[in-house]
């Protein structure tokens, strides 16, 4: 019976180490998350963050890279701040454009 409850004992070990494992590694993106909108709120103006937020909606992978080269620019300081919803626009409309399409034409 001791075999066992030393088993047991080690699972038991195990499963509250991941556990702690996985509540340290959700609160570091909930930090992290944090940050990244404090960031954003000094960068945007309150116009051109709702834009991003209505284009999260739809292309949430293009707003993430967005924002990280957002940042990355205020920190460096080569972006005039705050940034307009007229100049995200055009900032957009570049990104979009120099996207390639790919046209089907059926004969």
């Amino acid at each position: 019976m001791a075999v066992d409850d030393e088993e047991l004992e080690r699972i038991r070990q195990r499963k509250m180490e991941e556990l702690q494992r996985r509540i340290a590694e959700e609160e570091e993106r909930a930090r992290r998350e944090l940050e990244r909108q404090a960031a954003m709120r000094v960068i945007l103006t309150p116009e051109a963050r709702q834009r991003l937020a209505n284009l999260r909606l739809v292309k949430p992978e293009l707003v993430a890279q967005l924002e990280e080269q957002l940042i990355q620019l205020a920190n460096t300081g080569r972006i005039k701040m705050p940034i307009t919803d007229d100049v995200l626009k055009q900032i957009l409309i570049k990104l979009s454009s120099s996207k390639r399409r790919i046209r089907i034409r059926r004969i």
